[in-house]
């Protein structure tokens, strides 16, 4: 049986997207005996209420963190005043599904392409027009895309994710999870420096 590290993110986490460069370099050094496999942990439910100022405060906080912690990380602050934010990441989470349900590799594209719509260009993926406009820019069959995003089947696999995640003890994004056998090992997440990471693995393997 293949070890399997997991990979726990929210499309919308801001710490995911500071991680993703690092995360790529360790994903192409993992030893052949390791398979990863993306699994989403869903930071916040579906809402339509507008996100508080100091949950604003909040968020906006972190990314100046993240800006002084991974070099080269940079926002786009525009998105608070462009945009109506609310604390809702459920349906990113879903247009990632809704993506993978046309050919797997969609689960990266389509968490880049929200990421990059949310940090660089002050667009809001929590609202299904967004994600329903990033899926055509990523080529994919609209109308079945359309119909996925709000469809049970996606709602099921997403609720899945949720509990396989919680199963995992992964309360944080991004989470690094090592699965031997009957076995789990948090992988503490090193945000500059994948080779630490690739060390601990190794040792546990």
């Amino acid at each position: 049986m293949k070890s399997i590290l997991y990979y726990v993110h929210d499309p919308m986490c801001s710490w995911c997207w500071g991680f993703s460069r690092t995360l790529s370099r360790l994903l192409k050094s993992l030893p052949e005996s390791v398979k990863s496999k993306r699994l989403l942990g869903g930071l916040a439910a579906d809402s339509d209420q507008p996100m508080s100022h100091a949950m604003q405060e909040q968020i906006k906080s972190n990314w100046l963190r993240i800006e002084d912690t991974i070099p080269g990380v940079k926002f786009n602050y525009d998105f608070w005043t462009k945009t109506q934010p609310r604390r809702s990441t459920y349906p990113a989470c879903r247009a990632v599904i809704a993506a993978r349900l046309q050919n797997k590799e969609n689960d990266e594209a389509m968490t880049k392409a929200i990421q990059r719509a949310y940090y660089q260009q002050a667009r809001n993926p929590s609202d299904n027009a967004t994600l329903i406009e990033l899926a055509s820019e990523l080529g994919l069959n609209i109308a079945d895309f359309k119909k996925d995003l709000i469809s049970e089947k996606v709602e099921n696999e997403l609720q899945n994710e949720l509990t396989l995640s919680r199963e995992l003890f992964a309360e944080s994004y991004p989470d690094l999870v090592l699965q031997l056998e009957n076995e789990i090992f948090s992988i503490p997440i090193n945000y500059n420096n994948s080779e630490v990471m690739l060390a601990q693995i190794k040792s546990l393997i």
